[in-house]
């Protein structure tokens, strides 16, 4: 079994008779670790992190936490399909919502810093972390932007708001493991990876830490917190 695109890619480069079992590879289609979803060929299938078109729920979020926001920055990694298609996804909902989107790509945390710096000028602003490597790489500078900044921000995973974030919603990552450690399994067992459809998640995470809104001065609804999966208080 291995974890996210570029450890996958380069195990397949080294073999292609060894059965491998992937997760957290958002995209592959388009990594070339399979040629289908549904039918993988070759000696790979494995778990996808999330579904694009999820990614809208973000700013539906966002927006029910700070109804006010008018502009919210996204992050970006123009290397990985993955964030483009969740950057398309939350543009698709954007105009409905009254909200402008300014993305910027993370390279490193220097330009994380000087493009959130440069973003936040007012009170009516947010932030969307979508679910890319730097979302756990520079999880704790994230959030510590976001508090300087006053920005509500939303991440992809429960681990983000337990270190500090407002809000997260995205994939059970043990569950992920789980489900994996099933198709392990399987091909132990006898099936083969080409029979085993590639995955998305099946339960998503909504957690809050209303400490957080308190400092950013926010009231998170009681229609919202009866829908979350946890509340950090």
């Amino acid at each position: 079994m291995v974890t996210s695109s570029l450890p996958t890619v380069s195990l397949q480069r080294a073999t292609r008779t060894l059965p491998i079992v992937f997760v957290l590879v958002a995209d592959p289609v388009g990594a070339g670790v399979t040629d289908s979803m549904a039918r993988p060929s070759g000696n790979a299938t494995g778990f996808t992190p999330f579904e694009f078109t999820t990614a809208a729920k973000y700013l539906e979020l966002l927006k029910e936490i700070a109804p006010g926001l008018t502009r919210v920055a996204v992050t970006i990694d123009n290397n990985a399909v993955g964030a483009i298609g969740q950057l398309e996804a939350i543009r698709s909902v954007a105009p409905t919502m009254g909200v402008e989107i300014s993305p910027f790509d993370v390279r490193d945390a220097g330009e994380i810093e000087r493009a959130l710096a440069a973003f936040a000028r007012g009170s009516d602003e947010g932030l969307i972390v979508t679910a890319i490597a730097a979302a756990n790489i520079h999880r704790d500078l994230f959030i510590s932007l976001a508090q300087r900044h006053r920005l509500p921000a939303i991440y992809p995973y429960r681990t983000n708001v337990t270190a500090g974030g407002l809000v997260c919603y995205g994939p059970d990552q043990f569950e992920i493991y789980r489900r994996a450690a099933g198709y392990v399994d399987r091909i132990l067992k006898g099936a083969r990876p080409a029979d085993l459809p590639v995955q998305a998640p099946t339960k998503y995470e909504l957690a809050i830490n209303l400490k957080t809104a308190k400092s950013l001065g926010l009231t998170v609804p009681p229609a919202l917190l009866a829908r979350a999966d946890e509340v950090i208080e």
